[in-house]
């Protein structure tokens, strides 16, 4: 396998405001949709291809720019982000003090009710992650499903992986060598665009920049 960089690009920001979201499927805000415009405005050019969690507030973006690019565009469900289970639809203020304080405290060894178990999360992202640097056909043509290809097949260089701050998060705290228990501690805001370098192996994948979006202009 040759050397290739990954994006990571958070969606933008979602209609029905801060919340525990997980498989809630709320759209983007046209706010939203500007964040993720000024976020891929000066990198769309090096991109070969874009993968989506299959969330409307990420994949409506990202077939969009496949779209507008004419690039192989395919969603998958690895990259969906964590299930919140009882949460879901909640803000910090809405759910008891003692259980919040239990989630920061210990987010590896504490699962809301009826939410996906951090570990259960952890290994599907990672699973992705890792099928994700497999090479890909090299006709592969914007629409066409994706199938695995043969081995001897190039990769392109550069993908762009649209998502949610807990998987970047989770793939970002495992290129650093982060304990699991760390992961709370990446701040990754709405069209936050992460880069992770994946060389020949053996050697392993590093990050090139974690940028977080300018402040808006005052109007």
């Amino acid at each position: 396998m040759s050397e290739q960089f990954i994006d990571l690009l958070r969606h933008g920001e979602v209609q029905g405001g801060a919340c525990f979201r997980g498989d809630r499927d709320d759209p983007l805000t046209p706010a939203g949709w500007g964040q993720m415009r000024q976020a891929t405005a000066t990198d769309g050019s090096a991109w070969g291809r874009v993968i989506s969690s299959p969330a409307r507030r990420c994949s409506d973006f990202a077939r969009h720019l496949a779209d507008t690019a004419g690039l192989p565009f395919e969603t998958r469900t690895a990259f969906r982000e964590r299930g919140f289970g009882d949460w879901e639809g909640l803000t910090a203020a809405q759910i008891p003090a003692e259980a919040l304080d239990a989630f920061w405290s210990d987010p590896v060894g504490y699962t809301p009710p009826g939410a996906e178990p951090f570990d259960a999360f952890r290994t599907r992202v990672l699973d992705g992650w890792r099928d994700l640097q497999q090479p890909q056909p090299s006709n592969w043509a914007p629409g066409r499903p994706y199938s695995s290809p043969p081995s001897s097949s190039p990769s392109p260089p550069h993908s762009l992986l649209v998502t949610h701050g807990g998987v970047i998060r989770m793939l970002v705290a495992e290129v650093l060598r982060m304990p699991p228990d760390a992961v709370l501690l990446l701040e990754v805001p709405h069209a936050c665009l992460t880069r992770i370098r994946v060389p020949a192996r053996p050697w392993r994948p590093s990050l090139v920049f974690h940028r977080t979006p300018s402040p808006a202009a005052p109007s």
